[in-house]
Parts: structure tokens; C-alpha cells; sequence
């Protein structure tokens, strides 16, 4: 249940309007299936691993790309989970202000404050049941909301916006490479599913993980958020689906999306500070986890004072671009070791400093960047994150025929691997 926290993120409805208003509907539903079936696929070898070892993406990132590249890794992560955070925030606090009034800012500061204690300490025990309670309250929201909304402003005659005329690829292709602009689940998987038991990595990499929870974090949210933006004609803005929520269901509406994001910030601040700890610790800086809670909630709020989402989804492409290639890099190294009876490596004195994946890694997601931002030519702009993931990949591969990743023998077998990392 802490992980279906995530299933409740306004983003999800959003990034669906979005895309369909740019490629429209039809093709929209097209992209959403493929990335069901992909994120499914992924995350199922992902889950799995990661519950066999016990590692974290930053653990798991020094067996990649030595202790240089591991913290990296922590940034980016770090940095792509804060401005999750900052986003479904904002959601909150836009929600907040159009239905009660009074200062922006004031609603800024009551949201962060009060998404500390989600993260911190102990709370992390009963965070489960938490999300657990809570989830019937989103999936009745979402019920509430197609049925006020069509009691309102009736039946939708139209879906909403039109198919761009002029595209470099068919829009099923963009649908589905925006999806991939949210490859950071992957690691959001990789860090929940370490704590999963080894015994049960087949229904966590089917259900919890898989296609199943896919299924209804992009296509139920998607069908919603597009239909209600249709209903009520409103365009593919970011607060956009909280004005359709408080136009049809008024306060049970502000509490529908209290309850969503209060959900999923739990995630966002869990991970964000996790991963601040673990990078701070390869510099030797050890400081209660309150702390960087604590400095996570700080930069959200001051992230929140800024036009936060006029940038925000250029700092997530850039940061997709890193992530994409850490899947992709990720995902050769386990195929590569599917079969090997060792463990990797992840002591600081058993791994390199920069290792020849890093530099995979690195040169990859340069060219992602690069490929991104360049507007000669425009079909290799849009295939920036397909073109990173062959190239992550391939690099990988061909650094491994060069140095040979570090690995142990640990004779007690995986499943007491990683109990003892835990």
C-alpha cells in the first residue's frame, strides 16, 4: 500500500490531457497500453532483483559506475523526487487557495509542514496502513468526479483538443516516448521492491510493480483526467484537473486531492531524503535522517516560491534523459548476470572511483541532452529517450568486454545477502 501511494498522483491525469490534447485521444490510449505492457516488463525484472540483493539504486549504482557515479545517481534521484514533490505540492496548495482564498504562500508552508512527519522516523511503520485507508478514498474520488462532472456539464460530445497536423513521428510513437519521460518509476520500484521478500518477487513483480498497477496509474487516471477536462473544456494546464475536481465536487473535491497527494508526496519525501542521506555519506557526512527530511521539505518550499512550473518539465526531461540511460544500463548489467552465482559489489573498498559504466552512463545521457535541445532535426529531438536507451545500453555493453563489473561470492545465498544489507 505505501507503493500505491504512487498510483494516486494527479500528474498522472495531467500528463494524460497533455498528451492527448498534443497527439490526440486515440493514439494517446495507444501510447498508454505499450507503456503498460513496458513499465510492466521492466519493473517486473527490476522488482525482482532488487528483492533478491536487498540493494538500493545507489548501492546498486556502485557496482555500475563506482562510488563517483552512484552519488550521481543519488542526485538525480533526489533532484527528479523533490520536484515531484514540489509539483504535487503545488497541487495541493492551488486546490487550497481556489476554494478557501488567502495567500499562496501560507498555503505553501502548510503543505510541506505538514508532509514532514509522513517521512520521518518511525511514521515510515504505519505508513502503510496509512496509504492503505486512504486509497478508497482517491479510487471514490475519481468515481464522485465522472459522475458530478457529467451531472453538471453533461456527457462530452468531444475528447478533448485536436491531433497535432504536423509531427515527426505518429502520435502512438509520442504518446509513448512522453510516457517515457517518467522512467524515474523505475527507480521509485527498485528502492520499494529491496525491502520485498525474495519469496514473493512473482506477485510483486506482477501485481504490485507490473503491468496491474500500470494498468490503473495511466490508463484509469488518464480516461478520467480526460474526460473531466473535456466535460468542463478547460485546456491541458497543470492546475487545470483541480479546477475540474473543485468545479464538480466542491469540498469533497479539495478533499479528494488532499488525500491523493498527501499519498504520493509520502513517497516523494521518503525517497528524496533517502537518497540526500546515501549521497551524503560517500562524503562521510553522517546526520540523523530527520535531517534530511527536513532539508528536502526546505527545498520544496523554496522551489514552491518560484514559477516552479514554467521549468519544471525541462528539468525533468533533463533528468529523464539520465534516468532512461540508469534503466537501460541497469537492465543490460542484470541480463548479463541472470545466471552468474555471485552477488555485485557494492563496498566502497571494492569499487572503483569511476568506473567505464559511469562513462557509458555519462556519455549517453550528453548526447540525450544534446539531442533533446537541438532543433535541426526535429525526428531525432523527439526520439531522444528511445535513441538514449540504445545507446546507455550499447555502451554499457561494450565497457563490460573492457573491465568486468565487481562482484562477491557471499555463501549465504541472496535471500541472506540481503537481510544483511537491510
Amino acid at each position: 500500500m505505501a507503493w500505491w501511494a504512487l498510483f494516486s498522483g494527479m500528474f498522472w491525469l495531467y500528463i494524460a490531457v497533455a498528451s492527448a490534447s498534443a497527439v490526440g485521444v486515440q493514439d494517446t490510449l495507444i501510447g498508454m497500453g505499450l507503456s503498460v505492457i513496458t513499465y510492466g516488463g521492466i519493473n517486473r525484472v527490476l522488482s525482482r532483483y532488487a528483492a533478491r540483493t536487498g540493494l538500493t539504486v545507489h548501492l546498486f549504482s556502485r557496482t555500475l559506475f563506482g562510488l563517483l557515479g552512484s552519488g550521481l545517481a543519488s542526485l538525480i534521484f533526489a533532484a527528479t523526487a523533490i520536484y515531484y514533490a514540489v509539483f504535487e505540492g503545488s497541487i495541493i496548495a492551488v486546490a487550497f487557495q481556489s476554494y478557501f482564498g488567502g495567500d499562496m504562500i501560507m498555503w505553501y508552508a502548510l503543505v510541506v509542514l505538514y508532509a514532514i512527519p509522513l517521512a520521518a522516523g518511525g511514521v515510515q511503520n504505519w505508513l502503510d496502513k496509512v496509504n492503505g485507508y486512504l486509497l478508497p478514498v482517491y479510487i471514490g474520488g475519481l468515481v464522485a468526479v465522472v459522475v458530478a462532472s457529467t451531472a453538471i456539464k453533461g456527457a462530452p460530445t468531444n475528447w478533448i483538443g485536436e491531433a497535432a497536423t504536423a509531427s515527426a513521428l505518429p502520435g502512438w510513437i509520442t504518446a509513448f516516448l512522453i510516457y517515457m519521460g517518467v522512467w524515474i518509476m523505475m527507480m521509485y520500484t527498485f528502492d520499494y521492491a529491496r525491502m520485498g521478500k525474495e519469496k514473493d518477487e512473482k506477485f510483486h513483480g506482477r501485481f504490485t510493480f507490473g503491468s496491474f498497477f500500470y494498468f490503473f496509474t495511466f490508463v484509469v487516471n488518464g480516461l478520467v483526467g480526460i474526460y473531466i477536462m473535456s466535460a468542463w473544456q478547460l485546456g491541458a494546464t497543470e492546475t487545470g484537473v483541480v479546477e475540474a475536481f473543485v468545479n464538480s465536487l466542491g469540498l469533497f473535491g479539495v478533499i479528494v486531492i488532499l488525500v491523493s497527494q498527501t499519498r504520493i508526496n509520502s513517497a516523494s519525501y521518503f525517497l528524496a531524503s533517502n537518497n540526500l542521506e546515501s549521497l551524503a555519506g560517500e562524503f562521510n557526512v553522517r546526520v540523523p535522517r530527520i535531517v534530511w527530511v527536513l532539508f528536502v521539505a526546505a527545498l520544496a518550499f523554496l522551489f514552491m516560491l518560484t514559477n516552479v512550473l514554467s521549468y519544471l518539465l525541462k528539468a525533468l526531461a533533463w533528468q529523464g534523459v539520465f534516468v532512461t540511460a540508469w534503466v537501460a544500463i541497469a537492465l543490460v548489467y542484470i541480463a548479463l548476470h541472470r545466471n552468474s552465482p555471485s552477488l555485485p559489489e557494492v563496498r566502497r573498498v571494492g569499487v572503483r572511483r569511476f568506473s567505464g559504466g559511469a562513462l557509458a552512463w555519462t556519455t549517453a545521457s550528453v548526447v540525450g541532452i544534446a539531442l533533446t535541445e537541438q532543433t535541426l532535426i526535429p525526428l531525432a529531438a523527439a526520439l531522444a529517450p528511445a535513441i538514449t536507451v540504445v545507446l546507455a545500453g550499447g555502451l554499457y555493453y561494450l565497457s563490460t568486454k573492457r573491465e568486468t563489473p565487481p562482484s562477491i561470492n557471499f555463501e549465504d545465498g541472496h535471500e541472506h545477502f540481503a537481510d544483511a544489507l537491510r
